[in-house]
């Protein structure tokens, strides 16, 4: 079973690479994504991970909170986009 995680307040100069990274230690990372503006390309400062689900609760524990780049991440699970019709 796998986590889906919210991960916002990132530093502008994030990258999904960087973001896989910050998450590794917990364990695999299956995805790593940095929503970035559509426009500019420049990051939006939050973005999307997931991990099997065990892995993804330290993560949460251990990052949340934590100051990452001068920000103080948030770190949570991930809530299902509403089905848009």
């Amino acid at each position: 079973m796998t986590t889906s995680m919210y991960v916002g307040n990132l530093p502008f100069t994030s990258d999904s690479s960087s973001l896989q990274d910050l998450f590794s230690p917990f364990g695999e990372v299956l995805s790593a994504r940095v929503m970035s503006d559509r426009e500019t390309g420049r990051s939006r400062g939050f973005g999307f991970v997931e991990m099997a689900s065990v892995d993804a609760k330290a993560a949460m524990a251990s990052l949340n909170g934590q100051d990452h780049g001068g920000r103080q991440l948030r770190v949570n699970e991930a809530e299902k986009r509403p089905q848009r019709f």
